[in-house]
């Protein structure tokens, strides 16, 4: 089982973090909003916008790993 979760973060890098990321923002979401009093409707909402928002943070850090990867591809080729 291991193996198999093993292989597949390193197979989809963005996918796991994006995943591990979201799994951390939604349980400090639930926890803060415990005594908030959302209806179920507005918390699945929020839940929602929690998940899009850790995968755009993850595409956007990817960015920078994209700028580091074809400045190392071009000083080599020099």
């Amino acid at each position: 089982m291991w193996t198999a979760i093993k292989t597949f973060a390193e197979q989809h890098p963005r996918l796991t973090a994006w995943i591990a990321l979201a799994i951390g923002m939604v349980a400090i979401l639930l926890w803060s909003a415990r005594d908030v009093g959302l209806t179920p409707s507005q918390l699945l909402a929020l839940v929602v916008a929690t998940i899009v928002l850790a995968g755009l943070c993850v595409w956007i850090i990817s960015w920078e790993d994209e700028e580091e990867e074809a400045g190392s591809e071009t000083r080599s080729s020099k």
